[in-house]
């Protein structure tokens, strides 16, 4: 395998296109050169239950949500092992309508969302290699953690029941675990996210969060000139809410699908096409969501 194969292979764990309706994310722990930058740009269009914030008291919600976000990657190494940094910055533009009490109303927003910072480490099974050095290389098994954190500088009005940001902070560990195996890559994640509180909910309330946890699993196979697909489940527990102290809202417990295919397009860019959809919903969002993004390794 050339140097330059061998750093379009290791693009898939860079992709850091965390798109506003796009959460059920395959090739995390996978490992790229030293040195490796990846641009992404991607669209998604979700339809269904979309609500930014679940908390809202909007009852048969429905929207129509398109979102496009940028995105940066840089693979480093940490004490050599392989590390990287991914920065999403999501543009939005949405229509709602739902039931708030016995009127039925409808708004438009456009603006952006909450940036995502993202910081991940290899801790076993993936050291920090050249590109050169990378070429050479065979994983098999390699754990990894990360530590994501969504920053609260989304658009956001008090006065408005749906917005675009959350107006706290949102912090979310997890730690990933891949393993290769003949032509296939098998993949498992567990998360949790960790709230500040919103202080500004609805005018002057003051919203709060149980933390959320979840639970990813994936199996990619992959083809011959770096062509992979993947099947993968979200399941989501917890993140009961509660405004001003008073009794918690229901827990939530969703099962997400979804289905991401890669294509190389010349030896620099990769385009790539996902599809996810709810199984189960008890409480949050239930809408299907699809998006393609463009990325290029430099």
């Amino acid at each position: 395998m050339t140097p330059r194969t061998a750093v379009l292979v290791g693009l898939n764990l860079l992709v850091a296109s965390q798109l506003a309706a796009q959460d059920v994310q395959p090739r995390v722990y996978t490992p790229a050169p030293v040195g490796v930058n990846l641009a992404t740009m991607s669209y998604a269009f979700s339809s269904g239950t979309v609500l930014f914030d679940k908390t809202i008291p909007v009852e048969n919600a429905n929207a129509h949500i398109h979102s496009i976000a940028a995105a940066y990657s840089r693979s480093t190494g940490v004490f050599g092992m392989a590390s990287r940094v991914d920065i999403v910055l999501p543009f939005v533009v949405g229509d709602w309508e739902g039931d708030i009490g016995r009127t039925v109303q409808s708004t438009s927003q456009r603006g952006f969302g909450d940036p995502m910072l993202r910081l991940g480490v290899f801790l076993v099974g993936a050291p920090a290699l050249t590109r050169v050095e990378f070429a050479q290389f065979q994983p098999r098994t390699i754990v990894g953690a990360t530590l994501r954190v969504s920053l609260p500088l989304g658009q956001y009005d008090a006065n408005m029941l749906v917005n675009l940001g959350s107006n706290r902070w949102r912090i979310g560990p997890q730690l990933g675990v891949s393993h290769v195996t003949a032509g296939f890559l098998w993949e498992a994640y567990a998360s949790a996210w960790f709230f500040t509180e919103n202080r500004e909910f609805l005018g002057t309330s003051t919203l709060s969060q149980d933390p959320l946890f979840t639970f990813q699993v994936h199996l990619v196979y992959r083809f011959k000139h770096r062509f992979w697909l993947a099947v993968s489940s979200r399941q989501s527990l917890g993140g009961a809410t509660k405004v001003d102290g008073g009794d918690k809202l229901d827990p939530e417990t969703n099962n997400r699908v979804g289905i991401t295919l890669a294509l190389p397009v010349a030896s620099k860019y990769t385009l790539k096409f996902m599809a996810t959809t709810g199984l189960t919903t008890t409480v949050g969002n239930d809408y299907t969501s699809v998006a393609a993004a463009w990325q290029m390794v430099f």
